[in-house]
């Protein structure tokens, strides 16, 4: 549903957006020639998580990496437009693989419109604290603040859209407009040229930008008081206020309830996977905001934890930044901590 106090006109671009967001994109479009799937409801069916998911390669020997990982280490295992050999991770014994689910990408334009001073002052907090939580934000290479992926290596919804466009689909953009590299060197598909033009990758960011939060089930306040005792709000932080000139009148100077602080934390070689996305480790994963959590099958970047509870034990580990907050979690009473996972289950 679009952000309930949107205006007409931005109501009709939701809706022009819905539509090629949910759109299968044919090599005619300029699918391909390797992609992971064909539209991005595929990968975000009602705006949620999957059922589409991304496999990475993770490579043991990093010297080896111009060899054995020429392309990147994204699997694009599909091959249209005159491709014939799609992009695999390599049969190698210095190579794993492992999987990413997609975020949910409903509520993302609140998470757009939080003023960067509410960011540095978390940051800045977090480097005042005496526990194991820190956190630092990711500094991109054009001294943005990354804000969108799992390691937030986006800094804007638009560079989300045209990311995936060019990522998942083989979509070029004016924003991206080369094909990812491939194994047969090919550098257009069968639509010749820039696929998909500025207005249709404005339409796409503009109806994630107006998506609304689904709407929440009553809110506990014991549980909310829980959820601050167990520290889980130094990094789900529940509310973060917005800038006052944001491009969406009914998103600026707000509080929005996000539940993140959109730092990146070290979670310990538990949670490793492999990856280096621009300033960030294979160890640090930007604190996903708790928006719609009721509505995913599964939790963490890979899809490991089926309920909230494993979720959180999972960062418990002695090396990660959060282990104090699990041993908070841990020392509550049975009956506290369920209604902790209530709390959080009700987001």
């Amino acid at each position: 549903m679009p952000l309930r106090a949107a205006t007409d006109e931005e109501r009709r671009r939701f809706k022009e957006g819905d539509a090629l967001f949910e759109a299968i994109v044919r090599e005619s479009d300029g699918l391909g020639p390797l992609y992971i799937r064909d539209s991005c409801a595929a990968c975000h069916a009602a705006d949620g998580r999957g059922p589409g998911l991304v496999t990475k390669a993770v490579l043991a020997a990093p010297d080896l990496a111009e060899q054995l990982l020429p392309y990147g280490p994204t699997e694009r295992p599909y091959a249209v437009a005159g491709a014939t050999k799609p992009l695999l991770a390599p049969q190698h014994e210095a190579v794993s693989t492992t999987v990413r689910q997609p975020p949910a990408v409903f509520g993302r334009g609140y998470m757009e419109a939080v003023a960067e001073s509410e960011l540095l002052r978390l940051e800045a907090a977090a480097r005042g604290r005496t526990g194991s939580i820190r956190g630092r934000l990711h500094r991109l290479k054009n001294g943005q603040i990354g804000r969108f992926g799992t390691k937030a290596r986006l800094a804007t919804l638009r560079e989300f859209t045209a990311d995936a466009l060019s990522g998942d689909m083989g979509i070029t953009t004016p924003d991206l407009p080369n094909e990812p590299p491939g194994p047969e060197g090919l550098v257009d598909d069968k639509k010749p040229g820039v696929d998909f033009n500025a207005e249709q990758v404005n339409l796409i960011t503009d109806y994630i930008r107006l998506l609304e939060i689904p709407e929440r089930l009553p809110e506990s306040a014991r549980g909310r008081e829980l959820f601050a005792k167990a520290t889980c709000d130094q990094c789900h932080v529940p509310s973060l206020r917005t800038a006052p000139d944001f491009m969406v009148k009914a998103l600026a100077g707000i509080d929005a309830p996000v539940y993140t602080d959109m730092m990146l934390h070290d979670m310990g070689e538990a949670f490793s996977d492999g990856q280096t996305e621009e300033n960030a480790g294979p160890r640090e994963y930007r604190t996903p905001p708790l928006l719609g959590l009721r509505f995913m099958a599964t939790l963490l970047h890979d899809g490991r934890a089926r309920t909230v509870e494993e979720a959180i034990l999972a960062h418990g580990e002695p090396d990660s930044e959060a282990r104090d907050s699990v041993a908070a979690f841990r020392a509550l009473s049975e009956e506290e901590r369920r209604e902790l996972v209530r709390f959080v289950e009700a987001l």
